[in-house]
């Protein structure tokens, strides 16, 4: 080298180096940057249109719904209306008869106020001439009856249109202290089919308005084909007899020849809105649902403005990176992605070495112990990671059950502690596990000596089959054999103890037999040899019955068809549960034919157990309302 070029290095090559790396810098900000800058735009951008459609289909739904009710409703008025008609128009024997007829309607349907069949009279102003009124609600409010009739003549211009046979919904609350709307249509004709008379009246938005409660950010709404607010979550455009023809959204559904659409709109404030409609097939109501598109895209808003702080962040750390530790951390990275590749091919044996003594070479280094524990660890999973049943698991690598479902027939059993939340919480965490383990090992003592298999731990309930995965030819009678077996262990369990710390046990027992699936369910990683179907679900349901039945021992009619001959049972009420079209008739076990010890009577089983029963059985029972079973008579 020159002493020209040696001297040009010398005086140059800091700022040389220094432009490099700026360069890198700025490549790699511009990628950055760049990348980022697509990524948060593409997404906002996907995600507000995504939003956008969810929340108009969204909208949709809830206008259909509450559409498809409010129609169901009107309906059902305009029936309610025409019986009430026919009632003004009928002929009773006596005005007592009419009168008990008349207040029996209102008593049951106290949104009724008053009902009128009205002609046309001067100036198309509508008379009322005959009527229905709810007595008791005009004696409530000190209103007289003239007042309804007043009502009626002041918006003749909206029910006179009923004489053309059209149907009327009208908001009427501003004459109110509280929402009523008022509905009529054609009600009599002549013989020449022209209508002489329509029927009106006058009904409580109560129950209407239930559906049209504020939902999060989404007003539901309802107008008649006027604009006029009928139904809102904001009462005082209801009894202000507030006109939203003016807003866009209703002059669209006004002006649509479709019964549903739906769209964003600007109102007159410059707010925007993403809101859907729906019509119904009565008056020309309609159905709107709108959600002010700030509050519904004010999480995409967020994200982005997380996402470009993110940006920021990330840059500025890549910068630093780039700057600091590009050449120590280029190499080092660059074999590790080599050995990466190469583990990802199967050759766990990577041959890579440290090189510095930082926390790369610590990473190398456990890269290479990693690869070794990958390949112990790969050579076991196959065999072994997918069981967690020991006796499964080995049946498996014998070969006497198959990899996969098959269909068998056995026998399910569950098991409960009753009350067990309530003994659990006067138990230290220790005590209740070891309590558990003295509870579970004898239970599952009985289990294994009747040649059941444990399927599953759920808490302290388990769950056990007999006849899967290998049958053993009375798995039925197997299977209550073992049921006696933990009552005699349970009761030997139960001796000397009382009190919270060693509380008293009791628990139920649920049989049923069946075809099930059984099989080894789960994931790619872990899997578990189970039986699933009606007959597991059957089971569970009967050992809840349990408690309401005062026993501790179930079992179903197909249980009891197989051993009928061999144990001693007493048939209890028919059961009617969530799945089944059909009654179930369930069977509570006393003991074996052949044991001259075992109970003749429930009441004798129940002394035995320790069962206190009191009362009839409850008749519903669920979880948070939702009913499971229910007892027939």
């Amino acid at each position: 080298m020159t002493t020209e070029g040696h001297d040009f290095k010398k005086q140059f090559g800091f700022f040389s180096r220094l432009n490099i790396r700026a360069k890198l810098i700025s490549i790699i900000s511009i990628i950055i940057i760049a990348a980022m800058a697509i990524m948060i735009s593409l997404a906002t951008l996907f995600f507000k249109k995504d939003n956008e459609v969810r929340i108009k289909e969204s909208n949709l739904t809830i206008s259909q719904v509450v559409a498809s009710k409010t129609e169901s409703d009107f309906t059902a008025l305009v029936e309610k209306l025409n019986l009430m008609g026919t009632t003004i128009l009928q002929e009773f024997k006596t005005a007592e008869q009419k009168n008990l007829f008349i207040n029996m309607f209102f008593s049951n349907d106290k949104d009724f106020l008053y009902v009128g069949i009205c002609d046309r009279g001067k100036d198309d102003v509508l008379r009322v001439t005959r009527k229905l009124a709810n007595d008791k609600f005009f004696t409530d409010n000190n209103i007289d009856q003239a007042f309804m009739a007043r009502i009626t003549a002041d918006n003749s211009h909206k029910f006179v249109k009923s004489f053309n046979d059209e149907a009327v919904v009208h908001n009427v609350s501003e004459r109110f202290t509280f929402p009523v709307m008022a509905v009529s249509f054609p009600f009599q004709r002549d013989a020449n089919d022209r209508v002489v008379s329509v029927l009106v009246g006058y009904i409580k938005l109560n129950r209407i308005l239930k559906a049209f409660v504020k939902n999060g950010i989404t007003d539901t709404f309802m107008v008649n084909s006027d604009g006029d607010v009928i139904a809102h979550p904001d009462s005082n455009l209801i009894m202000s007899h507030a006109n939203l023809v003016n807003l866009p959204i209703i002059d669209r559904m006004m002006k649509s020849k479709s019964d549903n659409e739906q769209t964003r709109y600007r109102d007159d404030s410059g707010v925007y809105y993403l809101g859907s409609f729906k019509k119904i097939g009565f008056s020309g109501i309609g159905i709107v649902s709108t959600v002010p598109e700030g509050l519904a895209m004010q999480e995409v808003y967020n994200i982005q403005r997380r996402n470009i702080i993110i940006t920021i962040i990330i840059l500025n750390i890549a910068i630093l990176i780039v700057y600091f530790f590009s050449k120590s951390l280029s190499n080092p990275l660059t074999r590790l992605v080599k050995a990466t590749k190469e583990i990802e091919t199967g050759n766990f044996r990577v041959s890579i070495k440290p090189t510095t003594g930082d926390e790369i070479g610590v990473l190398t280094d456990s890269f290479v112990e990693m690869g070794r524990g990958l390949e112990e660890r790969e050579k076991m999973k196959d065999a072994f990671g997918k069981f967690v049943n020991k006796e499964i698991a080995e049946q498996v690598l014998k070969g006497t059950i198959k990899l996969g479902g098959e269909r068998k027939t056995a026998t399910v059993f569950f098991s409960d502690i009753r009350s067990f939340t309530a003994i659990s919480e006067k138990l230290e965490p220790e005590e209740v596990v070891e309590f558990l383990n003295d509870y579970m090992t004898r239970m599952v003592d009985c289990i294994n000596k009747t040649k059941g298999v444990v399927d599953k731990y759920i808490g302290d309930a388990v769950m056990a089959v007999w006849g899967a995965p290998v049958s053993h030819g009375n798995d039925t009678e197997n299977a209550i054999n073992g049921a006696l077996m933990m009552r005699t262990a349970l009761i030997e369990f139960n001796r000397g103890r009382g009190g919270d710390k060693k509380p008293v046990i009791k628990i139920g027992c649920g049989i049923n037999t069946g075809p099930v699936l059984a099989g080894q369910i789960g994931s790619n990683e872990r899997m578990e040899y189970t039986v699933i179907g009606d007959t597991v679900n059957l089971a569970s349901r009967i050992e809840s019955l349990n408690k309401p039945f005062g026993t501790d021992i179930l079992i179903s009619h197909d249980t009891y068809i197989q051993i009928k001959s061999i144990f001693r049972v007493e048939p209890m009420q028919k059961i009617k549960v969530k799945g089944k079209s059909e009654p179930q008739q369930i069977y509570a076990v006393l003991g074996r034919i052949d044991d001259q010890n075992s109970p003749r009577t429930l009441e004798e089983m129940r002394r035995i157990v320790g069962i206190e029963m009191k009362g009839k059985p409850d008749e519903h029972a669920g979880e948070e309302g939702e009913v499971k079973y229910e007892i027939l008579d």
